[in-house]
């Protein structure tokens, strides 16, 4: 994580499956509030997270909550106006309402779950700052974003990390700022994919204390996707050589094999479990046990090493 903190893999992925073995900690999580946000600015396209929408997604707290038109008390409703009455009322069959209303209960209830609409949760007073406004951070840094829409991806994102600092938004999601700023990236289609910069900035030997110039900020940001990149390419050079690895297995197989797609599905996922493989691949859970057996020295290693829930990966 961003401020330090280590987290077991195993304990990841158990939580982020719902099969926590122990009491999750504090520091997991927040690792795992930040594997989702990765995974939300993945799953949609690259513009979405710079947007209010996208911030409030990224952030699991806060959302825009449905208007609804309100009656001045001691008006008389006009029987002409259809926005004065709920849909549905004057229907003759009175069910048709209440369908309605559970229908539009289901969407809502779909877009939470997707992330579209998170649920506004209560702030505390003890936690949370009372003074600071971050709506109003949220608009001069989506600004900034705007302004520096036609510069170089690099300094683009530069930039916006540093006014995102500057703003102090979201302090209690210290490594939000770079996912962001991964985002720009992405959005500006330098990379594909969202950059890990939170491991480049762990690497870099840049710690913004808030007196660095133009220049240094820069400078300290560029240190930061240099070690990310060093990373993606490391992790990259493992995809390669473990494909060839598993290739040299999968090359003496039948033709109606699917041991060559359960290696795609190594080389596409990052974990890979019994159950995950029987689903993609159409098969039972026996069958990708013994390709996992026939894979033998080319398996990926284990990541959980637990046998309540095994997980196997590459990077």
């Amino acid at each position: 994580m961003l401020d330090g903190h280590l987290v077991d893999v195993g304990d990841l992925v158990l939580h982020d499956a719902g099969m926590d073995v122990r009491h999750p900690t504090h520091e997991l999580t927040r690792a795992a509030a930040a594997l989702r946000a990765r995974r939300t600015a993945l799953a949609r396209k690259a513009p979405w997270p710079l947007s209010i929408d996208g911030l409030a997604a990224l952030r699991g707290i806060g959302g825009v909550a449905e208007s609804k038109p309100t009656r001045s008390k001691g008006k008389k409703l006009d029987p002409n106006d259809e926005e004065a009455y709920p849909p549905y009322a004057n229907d003759a069959d009175p069910w048709k309402a209440h369908f309605a209303e559970i229908d539009a209960l289901l969407e809502r209830t779909s877009k939470v779950l997707a992330g579209e609409t998170p649920l506004p949760r209560s702030r505390s007073h003890l936690v949370y700052d009372p003074d600071q406004d971050e709506a109003e951070a949220e608009d001069l840094w989506l600004d900034v974003v705007k302004r520096t829409s036609g510069w170089p991806a690099i300094a683009a994102a530069a930039v916006a990390w540093n006014a995102w600092l500057d703003l102090n938004l979201y302090t209690r999601l210290p490594w939000l700022g770079l996912i962001m700023a991964a985002a720009i990236l992405r959005a500006r289609g330098l990379t594909h994919y969202l950059l890990p910069l939170a491991a480049g900035f762990k690497q870099s030997k840049f710690r913004p204390q808030g007196r660095e110039g133009a220049a240094e900020k820069l400078e300290g940001f560029c240190q930061v996707l240099e070690e990310a990149l060093a990373i993606a390419h490391k992790d990259l050079d493992r995809l390669i050589l473990a494909r060839e690895l598993m290739s040299r297995v999968t090359a003496k197989t039948r033709s109606n094999s699917k041991l060559p797609e359960l290696v795609n599905l190594f080389l596409s996922r990052p974990l890979v479990t019994v159950p995950l493989g029987a689903k993609l691949l159409k098969v039972t859970p026996k069958a990708v046990d013994l390709m996992l057996a026939q894979l033998g020295g080319a398996l990926p290693r284990e990541l959980t090493g637990r046998t309540r829930y095994r997980a196997w990966g590459i990077v």
